[in-house]
């Protein structure tokens, strides 16, 4: 598990692309017969991927966060971006399609991973929980369903809404999915930031010969990320996150921290970006 500490606003100016690219994005999210993980100290999360290419891969305990299993005291949100695969906890199996989510609460002592077409890919999202909550999996277009953003300011896209505070109950985690429509490119404009949140994002279903440029950092002082397909982002409470690509691609976001509503977020309008 890779540690990475927590960042502050006064930072950014004097970062190089190198060093933006070592704090704030996650490259190597899946790899094929590991469970990889990266711990930030913004809101204590947990993000990365398991990838069981034909075998079962198990989710242990860490030192970096002092359990004997991995949800002693966290919770876990699971979307599968590949090929159909499973999750067994504590004996019950869950199958998870392309797109799917699965929430599992605080206290469940054995996780695991397979394949059930050799070409499953789980993007992991933790946080620290205080109670439990049921285990929990919502197929494709079964959650919150919203439609936002124009064709004329290329941000059409479908946002799908899993764990949150009107479906899937959890203590701190809220996750979903957003699919851009063909021709649409920006994923959040106007941009914004929310000081109560730390918000992931993993980019996927992005062209080869395409990519994502993510605008982070403070309003008046905005730095960006050059990002490829199945690539992450640790954004700040304090970074608006926002993004444009050179092709429609989609994206699981993900959020823990001060609370879980949804639209508590602080515009940013792009007159006043820098």
């Amino acid at each position: 598990m890779q540690q990475r500490y927590a960042t502050n606003p006064a930072q950014i100016p004097g970062m190089t692309t190198e060093e933006l690219r070592e704090r704030y994005l996650v490259e190597d999210v899946f790899v094929p017969g590991e469970v990889r993980l990266v711990y930030t100290h913004h809101d204590r999360i947990v993000l990365g991927g398991a990838v069981p290419a034909g075998a079962e891969l198990a989710l242990t305990g860490y030192p970096e966060i002092r359990s004997d299993y991995f949800l002693e005291h966290r919770e876990l949100g699971i979307v599968n971006v590949g090929g159909t695969g499973t999750v067994t906890a504590d004996g019950e199996v869950f199958t998870l399609v392309n797109g799917a989510c699965l929430y599992l609460g605080r206290g469940i002592q054995q996780v695991t991973f397979a394949d059930a077409d050799g070409d499953a890919q789980f993007y992991l999202f933790s946080a620290p929980a205080h109670t439990t909550y049921p285990a929990a999996l919502v197929s494709p277009g079964e959650g919150t369903v919203r439609e936002l953003g124009d064709q004329l300011t290329s941000n059409r896209r479908t946002l799908n809404q899993y764990i949150h505070e009107n479906g899937v109950q959890s203590c701190q985690i809220v996750m979903g999915v957003t699919q851009l429509h063909p021709g649409s490119m920006w994923n959040t404009m106007p941009a914004h930031t929310h000081d109560r949140r730390t918000e992931c994002y993993l980019y996927f279903d992005i062209p080869e010969d395409a990519r994502v440029i993510h605008l982070l950092g403070e309003r008046d002082e905005t730095r960006h990320l050059v990002v490829a397909d199945r690539q992450a982002i640790i954004s700040p409470s304090w970074s608006l996150h926002s993004g444009v690509g050179t092709a429609a691609y989609s994206f699981v976001w993900a959020m823990a921290g001060e609370n879980q509503t949804f639209d508590d977020m602080d515009p940013a309008p792009v007159t006043g970006l820098r």
